[in-house]
This record gives structure tokens, C-alpha cells and sequence, in this order.
């Protein structure tokens, strides 16, 4: 083979080794942010678990009754309960 015939065939390889390497590098970069997201996402379900634990918590028929006995309120009798007829009169 002739110099005319290898150097664009050289040309070729370089260019294509290039290419390689660049793959490889989008590759590597993606699959770092492919973990970082996959460990934000266990952090969200981790927050988002322990926020309806809090929120189950907070919404306890105990709780609310002892800060609602705290604030001096107390469930209405009969004389102040109202009832309405399903007719509306």
C-alpha cells in the first residue's frame, strides 16, 4: 500500500478511536448521574416515610382530644347540636 492510501485510512483510526473514548466518557458520566439520582430518590422515600409517620402521629384521636381537654374545650351536648332534615326545611 501506497502513503496516499494509509494516511486517510490512519485518519479513519484516530477519528474513530476518538469517537471511542468519547462514548465512554458520556457513558461513565451518565451512569455517575444515573447513581445520583437513584440515591436522591432513596432520599426522598426515606423523607417522604418518615413524614407520614409524623403525620400519622400527629393526627392521633389522643392527641388532638389531650390539646383540645388543654385548651378548655370539651365535645358539644345535645342541647347545643344541631340536626337538619334531609329536605332542607
Amino acid at each position: 500500500m501506497s502513503n496516499r492510501t494509509l494516511l486517510p485510512i490512519l485518519a479513519l483510526l484516530v477519528l474513530c478511536s476518538l469517537m471511542l473514548v468519547n462514548s465512554q466518557y458520556q457513558a461513565r458520566r451518565l451512569f455517575i448521574e444515573l447513581e445520583q439520582a437513584q440515591l436522591r430518590q432513596r432520599e426522598l422515600e426515606t423523607e417522604w416515610a418518615q413524614l407520614q409517620l409524623d403525620q400519622s402521629k400527629l393526627a392521633k384521636h389522643e392527641r388532638i382530644d389531650g390539646i383540645a381537654k388543654t385548651l378548655g374545650m370539651s365535645a358539644p351536648g345535645a342541647a347545643r347540636t344541631q340536626y337538619m332534615n334531609a329536605g332542607g326545611k
